[in-house]
Protein backbone atom coordinates (compact mmCIF):
# COMPACT_ATOMS: atom_id res chain seq x y z
CA UNK A 1 0.00 0.00 0.00
CA UNK A 2 1.42 3.36 -1.04
CA UNK A 3 2.16 5.75 1.79
CA UNK A 4 -0.65 8.27 2.19
CA UNK A 5 0.10 11.90 1.37
CA UNK A 6 0.47 14.32 4.30
CA UNK A 7 -2.83 15.82 5.47
CA UNK A 8 -1.55 19.46 5.59
CA UNK A 9 -0.48 19.23 1.95
CA UNK A 10 -3.89 17.82 0.97
CA UNK A 11 -5.59 20.68 2.77
CA UNK A 12 -3.38 23.23 1.00
CA UNK A 13 -4.15 21.60 -2.34
CA UNK A 14 -7.89 21.63 -1.55
CA UNK A 15 -7.88 25.35 -0.81
CA UNK A 16 -5.68 26.14 -3.84
CA UNK A 17 -7.95 24.08 -6.10
CA UNK A 18 -10.91 26.25 -5.11
CA UNK A 19 -9.18 29.42 -6.35
CA UNK A 20 -6.56 28.10 -8.80
CA UNK A 21 -4.39 30.87 -7.44
CA UNK A 22 -1.46 30.54 -5.06
CA UNK A 23 -1.87 34.08 -3.73
CA UNK A 24 -5.56 33.69 -2.86
CA UNK A 25 -4.88 30.31 -1.26
CA UNK A 26 -2.06 31.83 0.83
CA UNK A 27 -4.45 34.52 2.08
CA UNK A 28 -7.00 31.93 3.13
CA UNK A 29 -4.41 29.71 4.83
CA UNK A 30 -2.50 32.62 6.44
CA UNK A 31 0.83 31.43 5.07
CA UNK A 32 3.10 32.77 2.35
CA UNK A 33 2.58 32.19 -1.36
CA UNK A 34 5.92 30.39 -1.45
CA UNK A 35 4.80 27.99 1.28
CA UNK A 36 1.64 27.16 -0.69
CA UNK A 37 3.67 26.54 -3.84
CA UNK A 38 6.14 24.28 -2.01
CA UNK A 39 3.41 22.22 -0.34
CA UNK A 40 1.59 21.68 -3.64
CA UNK A 41 4.84 20.76 -5.37
CA UNK A 42 5.68 18.37 -2.55
CA UNK A 43 2.27 16.69 -2.91
CA UNK A 44 2.79 16.33 -6.67
CA UNK A 45 6.21 14.77 -6.07
CA UNK A 46 4.66 12.35 -3.56
CA UNK A 47 1.96 11.31 -6.03
CA UNK A 48 4.23 11.23 -9.06
CA UNK A 49 2.10 13.43 -11.34
CA UNK A 50 1.02 17.07 -11.71
CA UNK A 51 -2.18 18.41 -10.17
CA UNK A 52 -2.03 21.86 -11.78
CA UNK A 53 -1.11 23.28 -15.17
CA UNK A 54 1.16 26.23 -14.46
CA UNK A 55 0.52 28.80 -17.15
CA UNK A 56 1.41 32.42 -17.71
CA UNK A 57 -2.18 33.46 -16.93
CA UNK A 58 -2.35 31.36 -13.75
CA UNK A 59 -3.21 27.84 -12.67
CA UNK A 60 -5.67 25.26 -13.96
CA UNK A 61 -6.34 21.76 -12.70
CA UNK A 62 -5.08 18.77 -14.62
CA UNK A 63 -7.45 15.85 -15.10
CA UNK A 64 -5.85 14.13 -12.10
CA UNK A 65 -6.14 17.38 -10.16
CA UNK A 66 -9.88 17.59 -10.85
CA UNK A 67 -10.37 14.03 -9.59
CA UNK A 68 -8.33 14.76 -6.48
CA UNK A 69 -10.23 17.98 -5.90
CA UNK A 70 -13.58 16.16 -5.84
CA UNK A 71 -12.35 13.43 -3.53
CA UNK A 72 -10.48 15.71 -1.14
CA UNK A 73 -13.53 17.98 -1.01
CA UNK A 74 -15.64 14.99 0.06
CA UNK A 75 -13.08 13.92 2.68
CA UNK A 76 -12.81 17.34 4.30
CA UNK A 77 -16.59 17.64 4.16
CA UNK A 78 -16.87 14.43 6.22
CA UNK A 79 -14.25 15.69 8.66
CA UNK A 80 -16.19 18.93 9.07
CA UNK A 81 -19.43 17.03 9.74
CA UNK A 82 -17.66 14.85 12.31
CA UNK A 83 -16.29 17.91 14.11
CA UNK A 84 -19.80 19.41 14.37
CA UNK A 85 -21.76 16.25 15.18
CA UNK A 86 -19.33 14.67 17.62
CA UNK A 87 -18.61 18.04 19.19
CA UNK A 88 -22.31 18.68 19.78
CA UNK A 89 -22.79 15.21 21.23
CA UNK A 90 -19.82 15.56 23.55
CA UNK A 91 -21.12 18.86 24.90
CA UNK A 92 -24.24 17.07 26.14
CA UNK A 93 -23.40 14.82 29.08
CA UNK A 94 -24.60 11.24 28.60
CA UNK A 95 -25.95 9.85 31.89
CA UNK A 96 -27.33 6.36 32.54
CA UNK A 97 -29.57 5.37 35.45
CA UNK A 98 -31.97 2.58 36.32
CA UNK A 99 -35.71 3.23 36.36
CA UNK A 100 -35.89 2.64 40.11
CA UNK A 101 -33.93 5.83 40.85
CA UNK A 102 -35.96 8.02 38.48
CA UNK A 103 -38.32 9.29 41.21
CA UNK A 104 -35.32 10.88 42.92
CA UNK A 105 -33.12 11.71 39.96
CA UNK A 106 -35.47 13.18 37.36
CA UNK A 107 -36.75 16.18 39.38
CA UNK A 108 -33.18 17.04 40.26
CA UNK A 109 -31.96 16.86 36.68
CA UNK A 110 -34.78 19.19 35.69
CA UNK A 111 -33.66 21.61 38.40
CA UNK A 112 -30.05 21.25 37.21
CA UNK A 113 -31.02 22.24 33.67
CA UNK A 114 -32.68 25.38 35.04
CA UNK A 115 -29.60 26.31 37.05
CA UNK A 116 -26.97 25.19 34.53
CA UNK A 117 -28.36 25.36 30.98
CA UNK A 118 -24.75 25.51 29.79
CA UNK A 119 -24.25 21.87 30.86
CA UNK A 120 -27.09 19.87 29.23
CA UNK A 121 -27.65 16.26 30.27
CA UNK A 122 -29.15 13.46 28.20
CA UNK A 123 -30.55 10.70 30.43
CA UNK A 124 -30.85 7.06 29.36
CA UNK A 125 -32.97 4.83 31.60
CA UNK A 126 -32.78 1.07 31.90
CA UNK A 127 -33.97 -1.69 34.21
CA UNK A 128 -30.32 -2.67 34.69
CA UNK A 129 -28.65 -1.30 37.82
CA UNK A 130 -25.09 -1.53 36.51
CA UNK A 131 -23.01 -0.06 33.67
CA UNK A 132 -20.24 -1.41 31.45
CA UNK A 133 -18.26 1.58 30.24
CA UNK A 134 -16.29 -0.65 27.85
CA UNK A 135 -19.45 -1.17 25.79
CA UNK A 136 -21.68 1.72 26.81
CA UNK A 137 -20.64 5.26 25.77
CA UNK A 138 -21.82 7.12 28.88
CA UNK A 139 -20.03 9.92 30.70
CA UNK A 140 -21.41 8.74 34.05
CA UNK A 141 -24.01 6.42 35.56
CA UNK A 142 -26.02 6.00 38.75
CA UNK A 143 -25.63 2.39 39.87
CA UNK A 144 -27.16 0.28 42.65
CA UNK A 145 -24.65 -1.91 44.44
CA UNK A 146 -23.74 -3.45 47.82
CA UNK A 147 -22.20 -0.82 50.09
CA UNK A 148 -19.38 -3.19 51.02
CA UNK A 149 -18.51 -3.51 47.33
CA UNK A 150 -18.57 0.21 46.52
CA UNK A 151 -16.57 0.69 43.30
CA UNK A 152 -13.29 2.54 43.56
CA UNK A 153 -13.72 6.30 42.98
CA UNK A 154 -17.52 5.96 43.12
CA UNK A 155 -19.40 8.83 44.74
CA UNK A 156 -21.91 7.75 47.35
CA UNK A 157 -25.42 9.17 46.98
CA UNK A 158 -27.47 7.37 49.64
CA UNK A 159 -28.05 3.99 51.27
CA UNK A 160 -31.19 2.01 50.62
CA UNK A 161 -33.61 1.92 53.57
CA UNK A 162 -36.94 0.15 53.22
CA UNK A 163 -40.31 1.07 54.68
CA UNK A 164 -43.95 0.42 53.66
CA UNK A 165 -45.60 3.15 51.58
CA UNK A 166 -49.18 3.72 50.55
CA UNK A 167 -51.66 6.35 49.44
CA UNK A 168 -52.65 8.72 52.30
CA UNK A 169 -56.21 7.36 52.10
CA UNK A 170 -55.04 3.99 53.46
CA UNK A 171 -53.35 5.35 56.60
CA UNK A 172 -56.42 4.96 58.83
CA UNK A 173 -56.28 1.18 58.43
CA UNK A 174 -52.57 0.86 59.24
CA UNK A 175 -51.77 1.28 62.94
CA UNK A 176 -49.44 -1.71 63.44
CA UNK A 177 -47.45 -3.91 61.10
CA UNK A 178 -49.97 -6.72 61.70
CA UNK A 179 -52.61 -4.60 59.92
CA UNK A 180 -50.77 -5.33 56.67
CA UNK A 181 -52.49 -8.73 56.73
CA UNK A 182 -55.66 -6.97 55.59
CA UNK A 183 -53.96 -5.08 52.76
CA UNK A 184 -52.92 -5.95 49.21
CA UNK A 185 -49.12 -6.08 49.19
CA UNK A 186 -47.32 -4.60 46.20
CA UNK A 187 -43.94 -6.20 45.53
CA UNK A 188 -41.21 -4.31 43.63
CA UNK A 189 -39.40 -7.63 43.08
CA UNK A 190 -40.53 -11.07 41.98
CA UNK A 191 -39.09 -12.87 45.03
CA UNK A 192 -40.63 -10.63 47.69
CA UNK A 193 -37.29 -10.23 49.48
CA UNK A 194 -37.85 -6.55 50.33
CA UNK A 195 -41.10 -7.23 52.19
CA UNK A 196 -39.56 -10.27 53.91
CA UNK A 197 -36.63 -8.17 55.18
CA UNK A 198 -38.81 -5.42 56.59
CA UNK A 199 -41.37 -7.76 58.20
CA UNK A 200 -38.56 -9.71 59.84
CA UNK A 201 -37.18 -6.50 61.35
CA UNK A 202 -40.71 -5.59 62.49
CA UNK A 203 -41.13 -9.04 64.13
CA UNK A 204 -44.27 -9.54 62.10
CA UNK A 205 -45.43 -12.67 60.28
CA UNK A 206 -48.03 -12.61 57.53
CA UNK A 207 -49.91 -15.77 56.61
CA UNK A 208 -48.92 -15.64 52.92
CA UNK A 209 -46.29 -13.15 51.89
CA UNK A 210 -46.62 -14.23 48.27
CA UNK A 211 -50.09 -12.71 48.01
CA UNK A 212 -50.50 -9.41 46.25
CA UNK A 213 -49.09 -8.06 43.02
CA UNK A 214 -45.52 -8.34 41.79
CA UNK A 215 -43.88 -5.77 39.54
CA UNK A 216 -40.71 -5.65 37.48
CA UNK A 217 -39.57 -2.30 38.88
CA UNK A 218 -39.81 -0.25 42.04
CA UNK A 219 -41.18 2.68 40.05
CA UNK A 220 -44.21 0.67 38.90
CA UNK A 221 -44.95 -0.52 42.42
CA UNK A 222 -44.78 3.07 43.73
CA UNK A 223 -47.12 4.31 41.00
CA UNK A 224 -49.73 1.66 41.80
CA UNK A 225 -49.38 2.38 45.53
CA UNK A 226 -50.01 6.09 44.95
CA UNK A 227 -53.32 5.14 43.31
CA UNK A 228 -54.51 3.48 46.52
CA UNK A 229 -54.38 -0.07 45.15
CA UNK A 230 -52.29 -1.51 47.97
CA UNK A 231 -49.24 -1.06 50.18
CA UNK A 232 -45.78 -1.22 48.61
CA UNK A 233 -42.33 -1.46 50.12
CA UNK A 234 -40.03 1.33 49.04
CA UNK A 235 -36.74 3.12 49.59
CA UNK A 236 -37.19 6.18 51.81
CA UNK A 237 -34.73 8.24 49.77
CA UNK A 238 -36.45 7.51 46.47
CA UNK A 239 -39.97 8.32 47.63
CA UNK A 240 -39.14 11.57 49.40
CA UNK A 241 -40.60 13.82 46.70
CA UNK A 242 -43.82 11.78 46.55
CA UNK A 243 -44.24 11.99 50.32
CA UNK A 244 -43.68 15.77 50.31
CA UNK A 245 -46.22 16.17 47.49
CA UNK A 246 -48.80 14.04 49.34
CA UNK A 247 -48.90 11.29 46.71
CA UNK A 248 -47.50 8.70 49.12
CA UNK A 249 -47.36 8.26 52.88
CA UNK A 250 -45.25 6.14 55.24
CA UNK A 251 -47.46 4.52 57.91
CA UNK A 252 -44.62 3.19 60.09
CA UNK A 253 -41.42 4.70 61.49
CA UNK A 254 -39.31 1.58 61.02
CA UNK A 255 -36.65 1.95 58.26
CA UNK A 256 -34.62 -1.14 57.47
CA UNK A 257 -31.21 -0.82 55.74
CA UNK A 258 -30.55 -3.44 53.05
CA UNK A 259 -26.77 -3.07 52.86
CA UNK A 260 -27.04 -1.63 49.37
CA UNK A 261 -26.92 1.90 48.03
CA UNK A 262 -26.77 4.19 45.03
CA UNK A 263 -23.52 5.52 43.62
CA UNK A 264 -22.32 7.85 40.88
CA UNK A 265 -19.57 6.36 38.72
CA UNK A 266 -17.49 7.52 35.74
CA UNK A 267 -15.42 5.52 33.24
CA UNK A 268 -12.30 4.32 35.08
CA UNK A 269 -9.03 5.96 34.15
CA UNK A 270 -10.61 9.12 32.72
CA UNK A 271 -10.80 12.54 34.31
CA UNK A 272 -14.33 14.00 34.24
CA UNK A 273 -14.85 17.25 32.36
CA UNK A 274 -15.48 20.43 34.31
CA UNK A 275 -19.20 20.20 33.51
CA UNK A 276 -19.45 16.56 34.63
CA UNK A 277 -17.48 17.31 37.80
CA UNK A 278 -19.92 20.11 38.61
CA UNK A 279 -22.94 17.88 37.95
CA UNK A 280 -21.64 15.07 40.16
CA UNK A 281 -20.78 17.44 43.02
CA UNK A 282 -24.27 18.93 42.75
CA UNK A 283 -26.03 15.54 42.77
CA UNK A 284 -24.03 14.42 45.80
CA UNK A 285 -25.00 17.60 47.65
CA UNK A 286 -28.63 17.05 46.67
CA UNK A 287 -28.49 13.50 48.02
CA UNK A 288 -27.03 14.69 51.31
CA UNK A 289 -29.68 17.39 51.61
CA UNK A 290 -32.55 14.98 50.87
CA UNK A 291 -31.55 12.79 53.82
CA UNK A 292 -32.01 15.59 56.37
Amino acid sequence: MKRLPPLPALHTFWVTAQYCNFTRAAEQLHITQGAVSRQVAGLENHLGYALFHRQARGLSLTEAGREWSLRVHAVFGLIGEAVEQIGDRRQTLQLKASTCVMRWLLPRLMQWQKERPDVPVELTTTVACTVDFRREPFDAAVIYAPIAEQPVHARHLFDEQLTPVCAPALLDGLHTAADLQQQVLLHPTRDGRDWALWLSAANTHLSDLRQGHHFETLDLAMTVASQGSGVAIGDTALIGEDVKAGRLATPFELRVPTGKGYFLVCPPGTAPSAGLEALMDWLVSQAQHSQH
